[in-house]
């Protein structure tokens, strides 16, 4: 009986809390949400259930957890802690990326830029609320609405709140459709949802494979922190767009990006272990990024209002709300709520024009703040 006891005592039933029981409560509502709803399920799925996986409590002195010397999934969460993670899939990213409708119209990277006050607003905000500038920085990334942007940002600049910032940047990435509608809805009137744009205009392949090289060497030069993710971004672009390398942008956008986004959904919901978790700081960083996200979407749609008053061919102002860099949810959600107001209306291509500037912009953003902020 005694051997039995001293069992039990070791079993995660013993040692379990309240905060490990509601934190693989809430990965089961993540898989709920990827399963039923669909919402992001390449992320919310696997983020479920590492909380799960991360809140099975084990004795001290056995290394299971992500944070615990030596155990398979610190190893493995290396690759989160050290930024290695996020260039790879902007590698793929990358790779399956197709710049013409950006290039087509190149004012609508205006959008892109504009959507990105969300960050620095919410920095200033909690500046205010007492976060330090490195701290503020990485919570103000979230309303960039691109989780590999955030967790590589905060791993540079506050890598013990990479937790918290890591699951709310891919919350609110899966809960676009969720998040986007009401503002636009608040920001745009009948009469705007229904204007119609103009047919992009054919992109040439010179200006395809000419644009990745371009577009990086102006970036890393005035931002030389956004290298590593713009960098592998516009290399993944490249091989793409050469049609020489076919095999590489291939592996790029498939086999490497799936392998490397299971290993930092897992371990980044693992990472949220209720004893480091469950905090004030944590919800306020969840409420801070829900306000970045929605000041960014109105920042898009803003813009292109005003940037309506000064061109003749106008803007449906929806697709500003793609300026966030949530490919392709956002520009979906632009297109889901453009063919409501008019089933003909089709605005999903010109949308991908602003989302696309959103991920070059959210990324060069981070550059700037770790330029800035770097000790």
């Amino acid at each position: 009986m005694e051997f039995f006891i001293e069992f039990f005592k070791t079993t995660g039933f013993y040692l379990m809390t309240p905060g490990n029981l509601m934190m693989i409560i809430i990965g089961l509502v993540f898989i709920g949400l990827a399963i039923i709803k669909h919402y992001e399920p390449l992320l919310l799925l696997p983020i479920g259930f590492g909380m799960i996986v991360g809140n099975i409590p084990s004795i001290a002195s056995m290394p299971l957890g992500v944070y615990d010397a030596g155990s398979v999934l610190n190893y493995i969460y290396f690759g989160v802690t050290q930024g290695i993670f996020p260039p790879l899939i902007f590698l793929g990213i990358g790779a399956m990326t197709d710049f013409s409708t950006m290039l087509s119209n190149p004012k609508l990277i205006l959008l892109g830029a504009a959507a990105q006050i969300g960050i620095f607003l919410t920095l200033i905000g909690a500046l205010y609320l007492g976060f330090t500038p490195q701290e503020a920085s990485s919570i103000g990334i979230i309303g960039g609405a691109d989780g590999p942007t955030a967790i590589f940002l905060t791993a540079k600049l506050a890598p013990h709140l990479l937790g918290s910032v890591a699951i709310a940047a891919y919350s609110y990435m899966a809960l676009v459709p969720v998040i986007q509608p009401p503002v636009m809805y608040l920001l745009t009137t009948k009469k705007e949802r229904l204007i119609r744009m103009k047919p992009s205009r054919t992109v040439s392949k010179r200006e395809k494979i000419l644009f990745p090289i371009i577009a990086f060497l102006v970036s890393a030069l005035i931002v030389p922190g956004s290298l590593s993710l713009i960098g592998m971004l516009f290399f993944g672009n490249l091989l793409k767009e050469s049609f020489v390398t076919e095999r590489l942008a291939q592996t790029a956008r498939t086999a490497l990006i799936d392998i490397v986004t299971i290993l930092l959904g897992l371990t980044v919901g693992a990472s949220t272990q209720a004893q480091t978790f469950l905090t004030k700081q944590s919800i306020l960083i969840f409420a801070l990024g829900a306000v970045s996200f929605a000041i960014a979407t109105a920042g898009g749609v803003l813009f292109a209002k005003i940037m309506n008053l000064f061109i003749k061919d106008k803007i449906n102002p929806l697709i500003g709300a793609a300026g966030v860099s949530a490919v392709p949810d956002s520009a979906r959600v632009a297109q889901i709520i453009g063919q409501k107001e008019d089933p003909h209306n089709h605005l999903l291509m010109h949308a991908m024009a602003p989302n696309v500037a959103g991920v070059v912009g959210s990324a060069i953003a981070a550059g700037f703040l770790w330029s800035l902020l770097v000790k």
